[in-house]
């Protein structure tokens, strides 16, 4: 890396300078994945808020209720798009393929989220993630009722909601610090291991 393009414009902080407690929560991804993201090393400057976001995070993301891990990675690349935000468009693209066990589908919705070919249940979540990311005040009952009418449950229209919400703040935070998605999300999901 040069200082030309750094990962953030903040600075970051290294998986070993970071406070114990990260440290244990984030070496298990590390290792998993051969890699710490950057949005950890950058937001690892502010301890705090990092704790906030892996627990908002992971209790939207991890859940095994509602929504299926994939679908959820498809709010977010779908949301990120809308959001022109290139570190989560690349970073949860990639987790997307991997999920989904589809290699393209993450470039698909990031390109054109509003007319990617998808099924009614995909389409109505895409939709629905679009619509709360780009103007929310919009959000009628009629468009929960077209969710309902594809199959969606209330919990699951709420974990699009929450995540939408998650990831339009992520998104900016993002944006603000001119975050660069690491080199080895690009590859991801693309071919079998």
């Amino acid at each position: 890396m040069s200082d030309e393009h750094p990962v953030s414009r903040f600075g970051i902080v290294e998986l070993e300078d970071l406070p114990e407690d990260l440290r244990e929560r984030l070496e298990p991804i590390a290792q998993k994945s051969g890699f710490v993201p950057n949005i950890f090393r950058a937001l690892g400057r502010r301890p705090a808020e990092l704790r906030a976001f892996l627990d908002y995070h992971d209790a939207l993301m991890e859940s095994s209720e509602g929504l299926s891990k994939a679908e959820r990675e498809l709010v977010v690349v779908a949301t990120s798009g809308a959001n022109h935000c290139t570190y989560c468009i690349v970073a949860h693209g990639a987790i997307l393929r991997v999920r989904a066990k589809d290699p393209e589908i993450a470039d698909r919705v990031a390109a054109n989220p509003y007319a990617v070919e998808l099924s009614q249940r995909e389409r109505a979540i895409v939709d629905l993630a679009l619509l709360i990311s780009t103007d929310s005040a919009a959000l009628t009952e009629a468009e929960l009722d077209n969710a309902r009418a594809a199959g969606l449950t209330d919990e699951e229209i709420w974990d699009i909601g929450s995540i939408t919400a998650l990831f339009a703040m992520s998104n900016r935070l993002a944006h603000l610090m001119a975050l660069r998605p690491n080199s080895e999300f690009y590859l991801l999901g693309r071919q079998p291991r």
